[in-house]
């Protein structure tokens, strides 16, 4: 299965694996699944880490490094993530969570959460908690 990580699930497999939900590490641990990590969820920590809000103190480059050193894969932002967008319902007004579910439906993906907003979303999205 194709993994997607939301932002905050990201930030925890790198700094705080513990705090990831049970159901969450497990499909993380389990090697039958692809794990990628989006380009916007970079984008989304850099700009919240520079206005200096609390859980986004990762650095950026140390965290792509490290995703990318143990076995993610990159996607970025595509003109067709963003066509998505225009189609999605106004469930969740954040624009990198709501890129991230037009990721995961544009490329065939799960995204992994643990936001209610998101797991409200079509498709498929699985919150575990």
């Amino acid at each position: 299965m194709k993994l997607l990580l939301d932002t905050q699930i990201l930030i925890w497999a790198s700094a705080a694996p513990l705090r990831i939900p049970l159901a969450g590490r497990v499909l993380l641990e389990d090697g039958q699944n692809d794990l990628y990590f989006s380009a916007a969820s970079i984008w989304e920590i850099a700009i919240k880490r520079s206005l200096g809000r609390a859980g986004f103190d990762v650095e950026t480059r140390v965290l792509r490094r490290g995703l990318l050193d143990n076995g993610y894969a990159e996607i970025p932002v595509t003109s067709n993530h963003s066509v998505l967008l225009e189609n999605l319902p106004a469930i969740h007004k954040d624009p990198f969570d709501r890129i991230l579910v037009a990721q995961a439906m544009a490329e065939g993906m799960v995204l992994i959460t643990t936001d209610e907003m998101i797991s409200k979303y079509p498709g498929a999205i699985r919150r575990v908690s």
